[in-house]
């Protein structure tokens, strides 16, 4: 009796992007709130990395089985200050968070056994420090820390899961050029390749620093494999890809919102969606090629995303 045919070597992302356009994934939190999961806590998706891993499972599948070639983790949240505030000691909060890789992990596995085909990422993912906060101020930047400060707060999450081996490290949602300077230099010596993806609102950051010097931070950042933009409006994104492209000669990764927006004070959505499929064309043209949605962008939207793609 044989066993089942060994899966072909991954090639690494970076050479996939070389290659051509990889679809990302869509909003965790959306999938798993679409499943009847209450997140309306300061830990977000993060809390059920210890009360119901399944959960993440399922809402990592959902997306590969609708064509995304990566997953994000469900570690946005997950911090060992933000965990410490439920009674959850270092130890956990590691294991929790080499979890999030291994959940990620576990989807791809099940997805390559129901014939979905390959290859398949996973992107271990790190929030800014405004998301530890759980105020709003993920959205704003500029929280009265230094550079270093920030540095120390981002380097022992990025050490505990770069070594559960996720193919790329996502450092997303960054609102703010230092904070962002800060990440470049936690990840420095990880042996994980990284993705740098900024908020923005027009053509600035939401700290207001301009693009141009937000990702030029970036271009001479060896680990740094793309870099883009996340969680901001599609429109938004447009311009965003063209300066990523023109400042770094990076690969550029995008994955907006759906073009609602959200309230932080009333922690509720508002507007009409305005992702659509026909974008992408316009972004690959422009130098995009890690691509898929964020906030509020379903499997649905992501399996029109990928036939965009051909993929």
């Amino acid at each position: 009796m044989t066993g089942p045919s060994p899966q072909p070597p991954v090639p690494p992302l970076a050479e996939a992007l070389a290659a051509g356009p990889v679809v990302l994934d869509g909003g965790l939190s959306n999938q798993l709130e679409a499943a009847g999961h209450d997140l309306g806590d300061a830990l977000w998706s993060a809390r059920l990395l210890a009360e119901e891993p399944e959960a993440v499972v399922r809402a990592h599948l959902a997306y590969y089985e609708a064509g995304a070639q990566v997953a994000i983790t469900a570690s946005y949240q997950a911090t060992f200050e933000g965990f410490a505030r439920r009674s959850t000691g270092p130890e956990e909060t590691a294991a929790l968070l080499r979890r999030s890789v291994t959940l990620a992990r576990e989807a791809a596995s099940r997805a390559r056994a129901d014939g979905v085909p390959g290859p398949l990422y996973v992107a271990a993912s790190a929030g800014p420090y405004g998301a530890m906060l759980a105020d709003g101020s993920e959205y704003r930047g500029r929280y009265g820390r230094s550079v270093d400060e920030l540095e120390r707060f981002h380097r022992p999450r990025l050490e505990v899961l770069a070594a559960a081996r996720p193919d790329v490290l996502a450092l997303e949602t960054v609102p703010d050029a230092d904070e962002a300077r800060a990440l470049l230099r936690a990840v420095r010596g990880l042996g994980v390749p990284a993705y740098l993806s900024y908020s923005v609102a027009g053509d600035r950051t939401r700290a207001g620093q301009p693009l141009d010097e937000a990702f030029g931070y970036a271009a001479d950042a060896d680990e740094v494999i793309a870099v883009g933009v996340n969680c901001c409006a599609p429109d938004d994104a447009d311009r965003a890809v063209r300066i990523a492209a023109r400042v770094t000669g990076k690969p550029v990764v995008v994955y907006p919102n759906s073009g609602e927006r959200w309230d932080a004070t009333a922690r509720a959505w508002c507007g009409s969606p305005a992702f659509r499929a026909d974008r992408v064309a316009g972004w690959v043209a422009d130098g995009a090629r890690l691509i898929g949605g964020c906030c509020r962008v379903g499997p649905d939207a992501i399996a029109e995303l990928a036939a965009a793609l051909g993929r």
